[in-house]
């Protein structure tokens, strides 16, 4: 019953990425038209995460084009349920296709269906006329999960503007060793870890405090996950030490790297995140799970990673 289903919802979705193609790709210009996948992607004033990031930030040299289209630019971490038969459409009527293939699902963290999961993207990869890798990491992903490609594609990780990203012209907070946790916590462990990390660094820097900023979304809702986290503060002794924020634009996104002193990113096998270049283009080091792309970012000389 479920293929069936899959099957008919498929079907529904092909006819109408065909249809959409044939009134929208046009030949009839010499630049790139691009079209993201999505009607709307949000401006810098706009909550967003994820992927979409690169989109908005792309924005600015390429406007998303929805109706007037060449070229569909389609990312693995934001990529709407209709891609598939979406770029196969806009392809077979003479638009490129190009495909950033972020993390794969992989049995260890997915558990069963982590096939069917790959589908979409493993489709995507070999159709697009170009990939690009948003690591080593997920190139090497990839291949073991989706096939080695055999057409062009070539590593880029996700962008910084230097220019917005810069450090402090002092220091945030003198006599005071601010922390920052940030991003898209979609997991309670990487809250809780950034907290008992610093209930140990409390020990001999008791001035230390966190600030959480981001999404929290590990429960039911995230004034949910917020009780959550108060309720591991209270228990490790830290409430006064906490700095609880919630989403964040990426218009604020500089103001609040500035604030602080040390990232750390606790996401393990994260593979290419924007927020820890963004931290270093800050003059942040950083403090991370050693796994993913992220050494692949910091380097030997910009943070410590922390095998797990």
């Amino acid at each position: 019953m479920r293929k069936a289903i899959q099957w008919g919802m498929d079907r529904i979705l092909s006819v109408r990425a065909m249809g959409r193609a044939r009134r929208w790709v046009t030949r009839d210009s010499d630049r790139p038209l691009v079209f993201y996948g999505w009607d709307h992607i949000p401006g810098p004033g706009e909550p967003i995460h994820g992927g979409l990031v690169k989109f908005q930030k792309l924005q600015g040299l390429y406007p998303n084009s929805p109706r007037h289209y060449n070229l569909v630019y389609l990312l693995s971490s934001s990529m709407p349920g209709y891609a598939p038969a979406m770029a196969a459409a806009a392809r077979a009527q003479g638009a490129k296709v190009v495909w950033n293939q972020n993390g794969v699902a992989f049995p260890a963290w997915h558990g069963a269906g982590w096939e069917r999961t790959n589908a979409p993207m493993r489709r995507l990869l070999h159709l697009a006329d170009h990939v690009f890798y948003q690591s080593d990491f997920c190139r090497r992903s990839a291949d073991r999960y989706l096939g080695e490609r055999q057409g062009a594609a070539e590593i880029l990780y996700n962008p910084v503007d230097t220019g917005v990203f810069r450090p402090a012209a002092a220091d945030p907070a003198p006599g005071r060793l601010t922390l920052l946790a940030a991003g898209s916590h979609e997991q309670r462990y990487r809250v809780e870890t950034a907290l008992e990390t610093l209930a140990r660094l409390r020990r001999w820097r008791p001035d230390a405090r966190l600030i959480l900023a981001g999404r929290f979304n590990w429960r039911s809702s995230p004034g949910a996950a917020r009780q959550d986290i108060l309720a591991i503060g209270r228990r490790l002794g830290l409430l006064e030490a906490i700095d609880l924020r919630g989403p964040y634009t990426q218009d604020e996104a500089p103001a609040l790297m500035r604030e602080a002193h040390v990232l750390i990113h606790t996401k393990c096998n994260d593979p290419c995140p924007a927020l820890v270049l963004e931290a270093l283009a800050s003059g942040l080091p950083v403090v991370y799970s050693d796994s993913g792309g992220t050494p692949e970012l910091v380097g030997p000389d910009a943070g410590i990673g922390v095998r797990s």
